[in-house]
């Protein structure tokens, strides 16, 4: 076996399945682990996802929400141990990969059309 095989082979077990198809555009709602001393607690982070990048188990999504009037962004590692759950709460219908145009724009005109469909 060649090494790039075993490497595959090791990655597909690490590949999680319970996971949500994710769009650009969603509003989604990631439980995330977070360590404190040896106390663990799961803390919700909830924004719209503006970029997917990689795949595989290398895939990151960027999600972006406004925090006390302030844009903070953060980038998953879907495949990661820290992500507890993520659930979709509304699918956006964006006609674009990226959606970096987010960043210059403030308050209602960060709206997305929701895009309905029988997945939710």
């Amino acid at each position: 076996m060649k090494a790039q095989e075993i490497i595959r082979s090791i990655e597909a077990e690490q590949i999680r399945s319970d996971l949500p198809i994710i769009y650009v555009g969603d509003t989604i709602k990631i439980g995330v682990r977070i360590v404190e001393g040896e106390k663990e607690r799961v803390q919700p982070y909830e924004g719209t996802v503006i970029a997917r990048r990689n795949g595989g188990i290398n895939e990151t999504i960027t999600v972006r929400r406004v925090f006390q009037g302030v844009g903070v962004e953060r980038v998953f590692l879907l495949n990661s141990p820290r992500i507890d759950s993520v659930k979709i709460i509304r699918r956006g219908k964006v006609r674009r990969a990226k959606l970096y145009y987010l960043r210059d724009r403030v308050g209602k005109a960060t709206r997305l059309k929701q895009r309905f469909d029988r997945s939710l």
